[in-house]
């Protein structure tokens, strides 16, 4: 596989310590005038488009071969550069006006380093007609690579862990004793993994979740993607996580135990109310108690756990940045409007929209940067009894403050009466103030709120599509309406989002 880069090559055939703006990979198949290659071979072909608008092609072939474009548009411009530890030829193709055409026919097949972040089960694109000049979009930005799984569904059903196993475990290795009675399954969320609820008999015997991973070490990928600096993940980013939040006094489950072998976790059992469950049919002064603890939680958690900062923890070297805010996006335009509408977008709405989408990455990714939970919502709390407890954190990074109280009052689960949104921000500010965190324009701060509640809902609204159409799981679909009404009543707010309210409303009429 081929390692992360972090230098240009610059027309003159030198390397740079410029990080590379946009990488994607695609698949593609040779025509009559590339005769070098034989059309049987598979190649993937890197494309990185460079801040000074230039883009370097470079061909990945078998590691036995080594192989050079060539083409009249590609003369005079050859340069070398290595991957891993081994030398492969790349040409430098200078950009004036749009991208070069290529002497042979390509289509997109997944980001690359996204690991199987593309749409269809065989792991491609789509909508697969386009050229491959409608799927690059130049970016002026200086990205870090991203990397996520594919989170699709095992290739085989998770068989059920070994009964005889988890009993020896609670009977031998739990920090309490207990003799196993039953091993029930419980409802599981849109990731890949798998949760139990482990009861026993004894004096001091409690319940346990069983958490189950769909691979012992997948675990260690993201299901979303990522953004950051490369680092070495020698541990499961749950773990990783739990060890840092723990550290800083927020209500996460206890590990009682890790059977690494057979990718099993023993966790501390928050019972099964959920906020959003607690919420259903409250009363309107308990619910907004609820939701002032789960903000208060929310503090605690942005003012201890970012610092004194820890290098030792995953989520200080991923962050939101314009990249995989436009990640976010994008994802929304792939399966919230061409996978949900089943045909693509006009070139010239895309380009419309994305234009008007970066503005708002490059507002959001240009505040301080918080701990971030990234999934800070009603159904990721626990109530049990006066305690809030936190899970699903594994894919925390750093980011706007602003990211998971959007979450939180634009919760895609559970709609919150304006006036007590706005108590509960007003709420957040005081108790930031008296962590001398203080905003002094709170209208600016407000501003900033809808902007990330607009990023997020249209985010969440491509995922649930994602999760139907690839995992096959349709049950947030009925969340959606919901979820894009946040967008539409945010987007009317502001009048510099006019344009981009009847762009959007073109292809998602629940918008306009």
């Amino acid at each position: 596989m081929m390692r992360r880069e972090t230098g240009v090559i610059d027309e003159k055939g030198g390397t740079g310590n410029k990080n590379w703006d946009h990488c994607v990979t695609v698949r593609y198949t040779l025509s009559p005038d590339c005769p070098s290659l034989r059309a049987s071979d598979e190649h993937g072909l890197i494309v990185r488009v460079l801040r000074a608008r230039r883009t370097v092609w470079r061909l990945l072939s078998h590691p036995s071969k080594l192989a050079l474009l060539s083409s009249p548009l590609l003369e005079g411009h050859p340069c070398w550069s290595k991957c891993g530890r081994r030398t492969r030829p790349s040409i430098l193709i200078p950009l004036f006006r749009g991208v070069a055409r290529l002497p042979f026919n390509a289509r997109i097949e997944r980001p690359l380093l996204y690991r199987g972040g593309s749409a269809s089960k065989k792991g491609t694109c789509p909508l697969l007609s386009h050229p491959l000049r409608d799927k690059i979009r130049l970016h002026q930005y200086n990205a870090q690579p991203m990397a996520t799984v594919d989170p699709a569904a095992p290739k085989q059903p998770l068989a059920l862990p070994d009964r005889t196993l988890v009993a020896a475990t609670v009977e031998t290795l739990l920090p309490f004793k207990g003799r196993f009675k039953a091993l029930t399954p419980l409802a599981g969320d849109a990731s890949n993994r798998r949760y139990f609820r482990i009861e026993s008999i004894g004096a001091a015997a409690r319940p346990v979740i069983l958490m189950q991973l769909a691979e012992p070490e997948a675990f260690k990928q993201s299901e979303e993607a990522v953004s950051g600096a490369a680092h070495q993940v020698t541990e499961l980013p749950f773990l990783n996580i739990l060890s840092h939040l723990s550290k800083a006094g927020v209500s996460v489950p206890r590990l009682y135990h890790y059977d690494q072998p057979a990718g099993l976790l023993y966790l501390e059992d928050f019972g099964d109310l959920t906020l959003s469950e607690a919420c259903r049919e409250a009363s309107a002064a308990d619910l907004e108690a609820r939701y002032t603890q789960a903000v208060d939680a929310l503090v605690q958690m942005q003012s201890k756990a970012t610092s004194p900062a820890d290098q030792n923890c995953l989520a200080f070297h991923r962050s939101f940045d314009v990249p995989l805010l436009m990640w976010e996006f994008d994802h929304f335009l792939e399966y919230g409007i061409e996978a949900r509408q089943g045909k693509p977008m006009k070139d010239e709405g895309r380009r419309e929209i994305r234009g008007a989408f970066e503005k708002i990455a490059e507002l959001l990714a240009g505040q301080p940067r918080v701990f971030v939970h990234r999934d800070y919502h009603s159904r990721n709390l626990m109530v049990d009894n006066s305690r809030l407890g936190v899970i699903d954190f594994q894919d925390a990074l750093m980011g706007p403050a602003t990211y998971d109280l959007a979450s939180l009052l634009r919760d895609a689960y559970i709609e919150l009466d304006e006036a007590l949104i706005d108590r509960l921000i007003d709420r957040y500010l005081d108790q930031m103030a008296a962590h001398r965190q203080v905003w002094i324009n709170r209208e600016a701060f407000r501003r900033l709120f809808d902007f990330t509640s607009i990023q997020r809902n249209l985010k969440a609204a491509g995922r649930f599509v994602y999760i139907d159409r690839v995992k096959g799981n349709p049950k947030f679909l009925a969340d959606i309406p919901r979820t894009l009404g946040y967008v539409r009543r945010n987007l009317s707010k502001y009048p510099e989002l006019f344009a981009l309210r009847t762009q959007l409303a073109y292809y998602v009429p629940e918008l306009g």
